[in-house]
């Protein structure tokens, strides 16, 4: 055994908690024959190293005041979260087929008030970022020693409050938060490169005085040594993970469709998506 078995294994048990994640959301898109699937798909490598690699948490007490905190700040990924809550531990597995039903703690969108482990309610795109900033505030005053995550996407970035956010964490030297970039250039109105770009990305996060590392965002090793980066990072600046993602990641036929932000799959493709889904793991 080499030194660096134990990483490789780690990662290897990090793949598959991705897998399994991407198979939930699956799961849950079938009970409802529709959803963000592919950003679930997508995001579902950086949900898994976040999780289960670089976070602090307590499945049985969500709500633990020593916890990182998790913002979703795109709350039509919610799917992608229930499916990593559940992987976690924190949600039941058995809730899954109630995914966007009347009464479930799973609705379509993501509602604090509604799901364990759901922190922030997201939907108005452009607050999760400056919800994030009052929280690490408020931690750093409190004396904590948690982070605060807030995913974000590349769509989102052309809401004026998230820059504004930007502008206030570096003003307040929030070393303990730390931003993630979904880049998937899709969004509700076409390519998000040609709906408004927000290109050069790296250089403006760096403008406004982020530590700024930009990776693809579906690679587990370039995932965990970020996230590591991040945490570990000398300067009291700061932190953002520019992500680069394939929509539909691991399953062929919806990685190739053309307009993938919110997609509708037949019946009977629900099953050909898992047993591509576990093909593609298998290899």
């Amino acid at each position: 055994m080499n030194a660096s078995t134990p990483i490789l294994g780690h990662n290897s048990r990090l793949a598959g908690r991705a897998h399994a994640i991407r198979r939930h959301a699956l799961k849950m898109g079938k009970v409802q024959g529709q959803g963000y699937i592919a950003q679930a798909l997508d995001c579902a490598d950086i949900l898994a190293v976040a999780y289960f690699h670089a976070m602090t948490y307590r499945a049985d007490e969500p709500e633990w005041e020593g916890r990182d905190r998790f913002y979703l700040s795109i709350g039509h990924y919610a799917i992608a979260l229930y499916a990593a809550l559940i992987e976690a531990g924190i949600v039941p597995a058995d809730e899954l087929e109630t995914y966007g039903g009347d009464d479930s703690r799973l609705p379509m969108s993501g509602m604090a008030s509604y799901t364990p482990g759901m922190e922030i309610t997201g939907g108005s795109l452009g607050q999760g970022l400056t919800i994030a900033v009052g929280t690490g505030l408020a931690l750093k005053r409190k004396g904590s020693k948690s982070f605060v995550y807030n995913l974000l996407s590349d769509g989102e970035l052309g809401e004026g409050a998230t820059w504004e956010a930007a502008m206030g964490a570096a003003h307040w030297r929030l070393d303990n938060l730390i931003a993630i970039v979904d880049v998937n250039d899709q969004q509700a109105d076409g390519p998000s490169s040609k709906v408004l770009s927000s290109e050069p990305l790296d250089d403006k996060w760096r403008a406004f005085g982020w530590f700024t590392q930009r990776i693809d965002g579906n690679d587990i090793e370039a995932l965990v040594a970020a996230f590591d980066a991040a945490r570990n990072h000398g300067e009291p600046v700061p932190r953002v993970i520019v992500c680069d993602t394939l929509m539909g990641k691991g399953v062929p036929f919806l990685e190739a469709r053309d307009k993938n932000h919110f997609i509708r799959v037949d019946a009977d493709e629900w099953d050909k998506a898992l047993a591509m889904l576990d093909e593609g793991a298998g290899r």
